[in-house]
């Protein structure tokens, strides 16, 4: 096989090429590389094509225009063409005729006077017949310089133009034309079969020239003097109309070239008309969104664009209008809400002592009083709480809060966090496990509000959990210069609805508002975390599943300041039902019900990279997402080392948080309970 045969053969092999063209796997590198190479170049005109739409429609009108003219100079040549051809032909037609007229009289004449020239001369007819053809083609040609010319040849096909010698075989040519060449040996063939006048396109050729000038050869078989068969030719060049036609032709190329620039100026200026307010639009809402809110259009005139220029400028008005009447609002809310967080307590510290002292001697009350006296405290710690939680919303809201980050190790904070909720987890019968916890998991972070954030978390999961295991898993990804750390609580309880995920981080947003609430909720714990982890620079998304629980998943960068790439704990664990190829009553496809393991699998496997992740996604809004239907099995795992694979968050719903790696550095991960006792 050949070189170029063996490469195709290659090329076939690595892209995995059908035979009809389809694609069956992988292009091949050199194939793809080319195919880079080629559309690198063209990706700014093809970016320029899209953004410009007067460039579309100019060039979309020179397109037009020159497919017009070029249509329109295709049928004029066309015509001129054939009308020259034409008259040509008539001119032509008329001449050789009459020049055959004259040839045959001037052969009859000298046939009247030969015998007494021959009796004179004696017997020299042939070279008299030699002669006169001779002097013949002299004269009719006399009659056309540079029209047409006149060649004389034998009769005789087998000896087609006879010796050099001048007899009367010999060729007859006006000119220094070549007749062997500028004659076509099929009209010869044809003038010695019939009679008549007959006519064809040819090109005459010149002595010592292989250029040839299209023609047209017009021939008739004659007598001479001697009454010997001749054919005699006139060739009638081209020349003349060539020459008009190429003026024409240029003539309509000139006049085409100015139409269609002129076309393209015109259509330039006509949409220049138009896009000149509609890019002046654009750039204003860009302005406008921008918080620019003074920024008007410039109209003029009357028509249906200035009417769209009063149209927009009355809406932005309007819009700035509302927009001054919201911010107003927001900050009298604003300030409201932090007047009255701080006069209330003055009047809540009084309250709180006189019920101290009530709560103290409720032993000496009737039981009724007594009782009293317990909610009264329980009230009194639930109103401390939200009036706390009211001022720190208004921190936020006023952008006054601040970050005291260092570097904190977050296993030390988990634990003081599960510390806290052991009374709780005590009562609800609930186990909390520990996950990730082998390894330091240092980031730089404020150590109060991340405590905050996990305590709001936990207890919300033990909370609802309906009694089963909550587990806290911690991973780290990156180097210590940079990368992620994440915090993930998972329980199994009630789960979310679809659509609470992205709700669950709202102000006051209750997933049930019937539900008794043993703890104490204000329903600002949620929103106040995930204030907590923007002001980190970081995500905080839920997850959740109907029946199947929910997760909570906390990231933040290891450095304080920098942005993120992904999350090393991927956002739908890996025990969800749809992991785990089950529907939503918990069914395999064939099989029986499955119930929700308590404990997630121990070691997975190590990734080997790290895909990019969506740094602009916000956390507990586009990150948040419920799973309401089973769909194929994942591969998403958790890391547990420095070089664990990251993922971003998911957005809208989508479908998975891409696939995600673990390495579990000593082997077998290792879990720590912590019981509420």
């Amino acid at each position: 096989m050949s070189f170029s045969g063996r490469l195709s053969a290659r090329l076939l092999r690595g892209g995995q090429l059908l035979p009809d063209g389809a694609v069956s796997g992988p292009v091949h590198p050199v194939l793809r590389l080319f195919s880079r190479w080629v559309r690198r170049p063209l990706l700014p005109a093809l970016r320029l094509w899209r953004r410009n739409i007067q460039l579309r429609v100019v060039a979309t009108t020179l397109l037009m225009s020159l497919a017009v003219v070029l249509l329109l100079g295709v049928v004029v040549v066309g015509q001129v063409r054939n009308g020259l051809l034409t008259a040509k032909a008539q001119a032509a037609q008329s001449q050789a005729v009459g020049g055959f007229s004259v040839a045959q009289k001037m052969a009859d004449g000298a046939d009247d006077t030969r015998p007494e020239d021959a009796a004179r001369t004696g017997n020299r007819g042939t070279q008299d017949s030699a002669t006169w053809l001779t002097g013949l083609v002299e004269q009719l040609a006399s009659g056309g310089q540079g029209v047409f010319s006149v060649v004389a040849l034998s009769s005789d096909s087998d000896e087609p133009f006879g010796d050099s010698s001048p007899g009367t075989r010999g060729p007859r040519a006006s000119g220094d034309v070549d007749p062997e060449r500028s004659v076509p040996a099929e009209l010869r063939r044809k003038l010695d079969i019939k009679s008549g006048t007959f006519r064809q396109y040819t090109q005459i050729k010149r002595i010592g020239s292989d250029d040839g000038v299209p023609a047209l050869i017009i021939g008739k078989r004659l007598n001479d003097v001697n009454s010997n068969q001749y054919q005699l030719y006139y060739l009638f060049p081209f020349s003349q109309e060539a020459e008009s036609l190429k003026l024409v032709t240029g003539t309509l190329a000139t006049a085409g070239v100015f139409v269609v620039i002129l076309l393209g100026a015109i259509a330039w200026l006509v949409v220049r008309q138009v896009v000149t307010p509609v890019r002046m639009a654009a750039g204003i809402s860009e302005r406008l969104a921008a918080g620019l809110l003074q920024e008007r259009m410039k109209v003029t005139g009357e028509d249906d664009i200035a009417r769209l220029g009063e149209s927009f400028n009355k809406m932005a008005q309007n819009l700035q209008v509302k927009i001054q009447q919201l911010e107003e609002l927001s900050r009298m809310q604003r300030r409201f809400v932090s007047d009255v967080s701080h006069e209330l307590r003055t009047p809540l510290t009084t309250v709180r002592m006189a019920a101290d002292v009530i709560h103290e001697v409720r032993d000496e009350f009737d039981p009724a009083t007594a009782r009293s006296a317990e909610l009264l405290r329980g009230q009194l710690d639930r109103f401390e709480s939200l009036l706390a939680e009211l001022l720190e919303i208004s921190r936020f809201d006023a952008g006054a809060a601040a970050l005291e980050a260092e570097p904190i190790d977050l296993r030390d904070v988990v634990h003081r966090v599960i510390e806290g909720a052991e009374p709780l987890a005590e009562a609800k019968g609930t186990t909390i496990v520990v996950r990730g916890a082998e390894r330091p998991v240092i980031a730089e972070a404020d150590t109060r509000r991340v405590e905050r954030v996990l305590r709001n978390l936990v207890v919300n999961a033990v909370e609802h959990g309906e009694g089963r295991d909550v587990v806290v898993r911690l991973a780290s990804a990156g180097g210590h210069s940079g990368g992620a750390v994440a915090i993930a609580v998972r329980d199994y309880g009630v789960g979310l609805k679809p659509g609470e995920a992205t709700r669950v981080f709202n102000r006051f947003w209750r997933a049930d508002p019937a539900r008794a609430r043993t703890t104490g909720g204000t329903g600002l714990g949620l929103s106040i975390a995930v204030e907590d982890a923007r002001l980190h620079g970081g995500w905080l998304q839920a997850w959740g599943e109907p029946g199947g629980g929910s997760q909570f998943r906390l990231t933040l960068p290891r450095t304080a300041g920098e942005a993120l790439r992904g999350s090393p704990i991927p956002l739908e664990p890996e025990d969800s039902r749809r992991n785990r190829g089950l529907d939503e009553a918990g069914q395999r496809a064939g099989g029986k019900a499955s119930t929700i393991p308590v404990q997630p699998r121990a070691a997975e496997p190590r990734a080997a990279a790290r895909p990019a992740a969506d740094p602009t996604a916000l956390p507990g809004s586009g990150g948040a997402r419920v799973v309401s239907q089973t769909g194929g099995v994942r591969s998403d795992g958790t890391a547990h080392g420095e070089d664990a694979r990251t993922d971003g968050p998911s957005h809208g719903g989508a479908a998975g948080d891409g696939g995600t790696g673990q390495d579990t550095g000593r082997g077998v991960e290792r879990e720590g309970e912590l019981r509420g006792h």
